[in-house]
């Protein structure tokens, strides 16, 4: 197919290589050998008389005309896949479809195992894509490459549809002999106590930021996700601010304790967010609707 003599085939060809800035990490993404991808690569280029990918170093780097074609081309790849879904009926029976969404390891843990244990049974053929959040969240969910995106409300865009999942409380966990359980836990004692803190790809979390503004901690531990966290806490002192599911969901698992937060801290608004031009995609409408109703279950 060609359109102004340009091969359509090579759009996705062109957004993945300037999304990979690799003729091998391109080729191995779409399948083809690298010979097949530096030809597509090679008619890229005499088509819009640029180098598009140029060497540097060990490197590839996007001219300055591939830098402005890049999101032209993600959106016009999103429209397309938006098109093909809207225009296709949805069948969770008989469907092959694979959803992509963005979500935590606790989200993930509280939400999506069991919703996804549920849906095994109506939807056999569906597949589902899990990512953690990162700094580039939100402008995959702009480029269609996320289907929802699972977040706080604070991370959230304005300029696409949201809904609210459910509220969650934060607790004080530690390990059960820990003996700063044994009274009630004061501010003063909580700050003077060590602490682990998580960090997602260099992201400040709902309730760092919180706390941040409460004043400083003795932080000891960064860990990488919130999953990582309860294993950390027996036999130590250190203290650690969790979501309350996922605090009790470890509870029965490992020695823990759990204590109220010794100040006001805000309720937490999970929510979930899609693509304007999801609206009228009935397979992502199917899959919000089961995560709404898992959502309401818990609360």
């Amino acid at each position: 197919m060609r359109f102004k003599r340009f091969d359509l085939n090579l759009l996705l060809a062109l957004h993945v290589l300037l999304k990979e800035q690799s003729v091998s990490r391109a080729a191995r993404q779409l399948n083809l050998s690298q010979p097949a991808m530096s030809a597509a690569l090679g008619r890229i280029r005499e088509y819009f008389n640029d180098p598009i990918l140029v060497p540097y170093g060990k490197k590839m780097l996007p001219t300055a005309h591939a830098q402005g074609l890049a999101p032209v081309v993600a959106q016009l790849l999103a429209d397309i896949d938006s098109l093909v879904s809207a225009s296709t009926r949805f069948d969770p029976a008989t469907s092959q479809r694979t959803f992509r969404v963005c979500a935590s390891d606790y989200v993930t843990t509280v939400l999506l195992a069991p919703l996804l244990a549920d849906l095994a049974k109506q939807a056999p053929g569906v597949r589902i894509e899990v990512s953690a959040p990162d700094d580039e969240a939100l402008g995959k969910l702009e480029q269609g490459e996320t289907d929802l995106l699972l977040v706080p409300e604070s991370f959230i865009s304005k300029d696409h549809p949201s809904k609210l999942l459910f509220e969650e409380r934060h607790v004080v966990v530690g390990c059960k002999k820990n003996p700063i359980f044994r009274a009630p836990l004061t501010p003063e004692r909580f700050f003077a106590a060590s602490h682990i803190a998580v960090t997602l790809s260099h992201m400040q979390t709902f309730a760092e930021e919180q706390l941040r503004a409460l004043g400083p901690r003795r932080i000891e531990v960064v860990a990488p996700s919130f999953l990582a966290v309860p294993w950390m806490l027996p036999n130590t002192h250190r203290l650690a601010v969790m979501h309350e599911r996922l605090a009790r969901i470890m509870m029965k698992k490992l020695p823990l304790a759990i204590a109220p937060l010794p100040f006001p801290f805000p309720l937490m608004r999970e929510m979930t967010q899609y693509h304007t031009t999801r609206e009228t995609d009935d397979g992502v409408q199917w899959l919000l609707k089961h995560m709404l109703a898992h959502a309401a279950a818990m609360r």
